[in-house]
């Protein structure tokens, strides 16, 4: 179809962030975090929210996966890998971009 987005390439260099349409929120009444997007909420787990948390447009995923090696006291290679992963699934989503 031609109206059709291609899909986002999120790379280590790449500046993830929320775009305007898409929320954090922590859900008091259920005590935990959401992502608010048009017409879909997700409840990420620990390790996604973390990652999202980090993503704010400033920091690349290299950094971001730093950040997180240096946390979860792991191999920054391991973490990068899967943080691409999860970013590249969520920006298909809509919830991130870069």
């Amino acid at each position: 179809m031609a109206n059709e987005t291609p899909p986002l390439h999120i790379g280590p260099a790449s500046r993830p962030k929320l775009p305007r349409s898409v929320k954090l929120r922590h859900d008091a009444s259920r005590n935990r975090w959401v992502v608010l997007a048009p017409e879909k909420v997700l409840s990420p787990n620990d390790v996604a929210l973390d990652i999202l948390k980090l993503c704010d447009g400033n920091r690349d995923v290299a950094a971001i996966a730093g950040e997180l090696a240096e946390t979860y006291d792991a191999p920054k290679e391991q973490i990068l890998a899967q943080v691409l992963v999860l970013l590249r699934d969520l920006a298909d989503k809509g919830v991130v971009t870069a």
